[in-house]
């Protein structure tokens, strides 16, 4: 694996965020995934090798076909990191609210 991608320079690009979108429900080939693109199917499976080195796709092979899957474990880790700024971004509009609050019954 390139030590230079992380998981968030591979969530980074919008084509990489559609492939994660479009195989969350479902399992689905590379051909199936880059019928959803305007772009070239290698250019689509550059996306899938960056995904699954990062850890959040997952490939299993069922007869001469790959599927590429979600893999929630990492996608928990993302959305924990997140957390953390969400509970700082909550803190700061309940500080605002109570300012607007106070300025409003000073009127």
């Amino acid at each position: 694996m390139d030590l230079r991608r992380d998981v968030f320079q591979a969530i980074a690009d919008p084509t990489r965020r559609a492939i994660l979108l479009l195989v969350a429900s479902q399992a689905m080939t590379a051909g199936a995934i880059a019928a959803n693109f305007d772009t070239s199917r290698p250019t689509v499976s550059k996306h899938l090798q960056i995904l699954t080195e990062c850890q959040l796709l997952e490939q299993e092979q069922n007869g001469r076909e790959i599927y590429y899957s979600l893999k929630i474990e990492k996608m928990k880790e993302i959305d924990e990191w997140l957390n953390q700024f969400r509970d700082l971004w909550e803190a700061r509009f309940n500080q605002l609210d109570d300012l607007l609050s106070k300025m409003e019954n000073q009127n």
